[in-house]
């Protein structure tokens, strides 16, 4: 088994402290990140955030704001960023992609946040799925995409990627699955979304005080625990 997780850290501008412990208590094998550090010392406030997580940084490029962490009992086989299309006015985006084994399961992850902007958020989705795709079929690795995608279910991004991919929220859940916001929650935008060769056992939020999740950042954690069929 391999326990995905996702967070967006809203830049650790909030409680690093009560932030390290939500990700501890999720015991993630790998993290997705969004809005992971990127203006002065972006390399090592991520790297703060790892190390006080007990994990380390695998993989995320200074613009697009993603990144991927893992545990040290994660082997890492392969790591890779990219910057996704521009559109003139909006934020810069990007996507970080490792390949990952723990326990017998390996997978492709990919941290994503896409953008507020509807078109531009499709356009992105399409964009990912390529990139991971290429990566998954070089390495054997079931696709595992995680991240804020800025919309919710039913909405255009989500029926895409849920052609090929299951929301494993959908599956196996546990707890209400709202994320945003961290302190009034009405709204599902993060995910975890698993290819095939890929058993949802569970998918939720985390096991941690309200005041902690509330402190950590605006939005809340999402683990799925994924067995290989």
């Amino acid at each position: 088994m391999i326990r995905v997780g996702t967070y967006n850290v809203r830049s650790m501008y909030d409680d690093t402290a009560a932030l390290a412990r939500v990700v501890r208590a999720m015991a993630p094998d790998v993290l997705c990140v969004q809005e992971a550090p990127r203006l002065a010392r972006w390399r090592r406030r991520r790297a703060e955030l790892a190390r006080s997580s007990g994990l380390h940084v695998v993989t995320g490029r200074r613009f697009g704001g993603v990144a991927v962490l893992a545990a040290p009992r994660v082997r890492v086989i392969h790591a890779e960023s990219h910057l996704l299309r521009r559109f003139t006015g909006l934020e810069r985006r990007g996507v970080a992609v490792a390949v990952v084994e723990h326990a017998g399961t390996r997978i492709t992850a990919a941290s994503v946040h896409l953008d507020l902007n509807a078109a531009a958020r499709l356009c992105h989705a399409v964009e990912i799925m390529r990139l991971v795709r290429r990566v998954s079929r070089r390495y054997h690795a079931p696709v595992v995409i995680a991240g804020d995608l800025n919309e919710q279910p039913g909405e255009p991004v989500w029926e895409y990627l849920t052609r090929s991919l299951a929301d494993c929220y959908a599956c196996a859940p546990r707890g209400d699955g709202l994320t945003f916001t961290a302190r009034s929650p009405s709204k599902r935008l993060d995910a975890v979304l698993a290819g095939e060769g890929l058993w949802v056992r569970s998918c939720g939020g985390v096991d941690v005080s309200v005041a902690d999740l509330r402190a950590a950042t605006d939005h809340l954690p999402v683990a799925a625990d994924l067995v290989a069929l």
